[in-house]
């Protein structure tokens, strides 16, 4: 998988696509947090916004692919409702992701079979903002056959159960309610926790903190 850019340059991606502004926060906010954490930080360190600041809704339009953006599937309107399950977020507005891997090794597992592997490595799932602000960092994770689920991200219904959708970062087809106008664009969309499918992976992570951990 290629390397993430600088914290330093990440945060100014982030800057460029306006991130910033939808979290409530200055451009220097950012560009401090990253200078603060750099040095300690390697290729595989991403620089996230909390959910709680800027939802799955707001940045996927800013996700780009042969010139089109993403967008979230129609039936998905509570994408905004996916939110941590077994993961532990820092309480700060911004924070570090660390050993972000695709799991390309997991396609064709379902999700069910995926979270105790992950687990038994000392990994977590990502989040699907996490997996958003990835791509955004580098659109060249996001490929033909090789995509991933973000199933750190779940729905808890009113009765207490989670939802049997997980949420998953992949490229539209075109087909059906995406229209053919959507064809080759970033898609966030769902599957169903018991499903496999050939061409998702699961995305996960190392830790998550406020200081990088030092390579």
């Amino acid at each position: 998988m290629p390397s993430l850019p600088p914290l330093a340059d990440q945060a100014e991606e982030l800057i460029r696509l306006g991130v910033h502004e939808r979290a409530g926060m200055s451009a220097g906010e950012l560009r401090a947090f990253a200078a603060a954490r750099g040095a300690a930080a390697d290729g595989g360190t991403l620089l996230a916004v909390h959910p709680g600041r800027v939802p799955a809704s707001a940045l996927a339009p800013l996700l780009r692919r042969e010139g089109k953006p993403g967008f979230v599937v129609v039936d998905m309107p509570d994408a905004d409702d996916f939110a941590p399950c077994g993961v532990e977020l820092p309480d700060a507005p911004l924070y570090l992701v660390t050993g972000v891997d695709r799991g390309d090794r997991m396609a064709d597992w379902s999700p069910e079979e995926a979270l105790p592997a992950l687990a038994q490595e000392g990994r977590s799932p990502l989040l699907l903002t996490e997996g958003i602000h990835w791509v955004l960092q580098r659109p060249e994770v996001l490929e033909r056959n090789r995509c991933f689920m973000t199933i750190g991200s779940r729905l808890r219904k009113a009765n207490g159960a989670l939802d049997a959708r997980t949420p998953a970062i992949w490229i539209s087809n075109g087909t059906g309610r995406d229209g053919r106008e959507r064809r080759d664009a970033p898609k966030i969309g769902w599957c169903w926790w018991g499903n496999r499918h050939t061409w998702l992976g699961f995305a996960s992570a190392t830790g998550r903190g406020d200081v990088a951990a030092s390579s």
